[in-house]
């Protein structure tokens, strides 16, 4: 099972992944449901962490740079990490904005599962692929979530699970989390949970 790190300090579960998504519902006087979403979408991550001998980083980490986003590589389903074979990177075709899928070139028959999540080298959005897919010595077509948010042309790169380069998640901490640490009896206790929020 692979390890993600925050800060140094490898990530312990309960690890939550959620897709913030404003959808708008009201009903009609025949009570259908008719829902509508703003098209916004950000990855938001919530997580505990082991601190061994390094709770200074730790501490230093928490009180500074509140304002600033920073990043971290996106942890990948367990799943994921065992299913994975493709290891190339991927090179997309054009794709305009908007688009709920992107051709990608990985020049190797390997398999990419579901729940993978990618990112392409000019834009900072992490994207999760919703098909497993078989790639193929030329392009497939590999269907994201949420919708292609910058285009791509050939000149990019597409990152995954199993590339050697791993897609990065650009964060904000979330301000409800504690910007300090607690020790009780001299022991550092659990620092409680991190939440992160993807910087759009």
């Amino acid at each position: 099972m692979a390890v993600y790190y925050f800060e140094g300090s490898p990530i312990v579960a309960p690890l939550t992944i959620e897709s913030n998504e404003p959808v708008f519902s009201a009903d009609t006087i025949s009570l259908k449901q008719q829902r509508a979403s703003q098209g916004a979408q950000r990855w938001e991550l919530s997580f505990q962490i082991q601190t061994k001998d390094i709770e200074e980083d730790y501490f230093v980490t928490m009180v500074t740079g509140i304002n600033q986003a920073k990043s971290m590589i996106m942890p990948q389903l367990l799943s994921v990490d065992k299913k994975v074979t493709v290891v190339n990177t991927g090179a997309p075709s054009t794709t305009s904005a908007g688009s709920s899928s992107v051709n990608i070139n990985f020049n190797e028959v390997a398999f990419l599962p579901k729940g993978s999540f990618i990112q392409f080298s000019n834009h900072s959005k992490i994207y999760m692929v919703t098909s497993n897919i078989t790639t193929a010595l030329t392009a497939v077509t590999v269907p994201i979530y949420p919708s292609l948010r910058t285009a791509v042309t050939t000149t990019h790169i597409v990152y995954h699970a199993g590339s050697s380069v791993k897609p990065n998640l650009q964060y904000y901490r979330d301000l409800e989390t504690l910007q300090g640490i607690t020790y009780e009896d001299g022991v550092l206790v659990n620092p409680g949970t991190i939440k992160l929020l993807e910087a759009l």
